[in-house]
């Protein structure tokens, strides 16, 4: 009888170590995969790429969208471009086109959308508003990369200056 109520202590001491032990298995795979679904936060920076003073004189026919505000202009610069967003008449942003998130893939191209209302780069789908290029939606995580302007009367003035956000 010894025996039997032995073989059962360690029948028991057997199956609660197997049981703990897949239930630490499986704990340990569905925190990966919830992890998994996490952005990704090891992307790389956008690099940089310097470019001399774009200055724009606002009276010129080709920048006419440029006058009225929440209208915006492509323009060449930065790394993929710069897209110049007029917040309110004498505020002016610049942001490169860049996307900020996996920078260095070949479609990581930002557009302004058909609407008007917003930014956003087809490739990782993710969405960026104008007041400061914070992602809204989508992979990106960082803002995109926004130069310094300057408005003197109609001239405006871009540098590679870069303003932290």
């Amino acid at each position: 009888m010894a025996t039997g109520r032995h073989s059962e202590m360690m029948m028991r001491y057997f199956n609660t170590d197997c049981f703990d032990k897949v239930r630490n298995v499986l704990v340990l795979v569905m925190l990966m995969v919830v992890l998994s679904c996490d952005r990704d936060l090891s992307d790389d920076q956008i690099p940089f790429a310097s470019f001399g003073t774009i200055s724009i004189n606002l009276n010129l026919p080709e920048y006419q969208k440029l006058r009225t505000s929440g209208n915006t202009y492509i323009n060449s610069g930065g790394v993929r471009g710069i897209i110049l967003y007029q917040a309110n008449p004498t505020t002016f942003i610049a942001y490169e086109r860049n996307c900020s998130y996996r920078p260095n893939e070949a479609c990581s191209t930002v557009e302004v959308h058909a609407s008007n209302l917003y930014m956003f780069d087809p490739c990782c789908n993710s969405t960026f508003d104008f007041a400061t290029g914070t992602p809204t939606s989508g992979a990106a995580w960082r803002p995109l990369r926004t130069y310094e302007t300057q408005l003197s009367g109609s001239i405006l003035t871009i540098t590679d200056r870069v303003i932290e956000n």
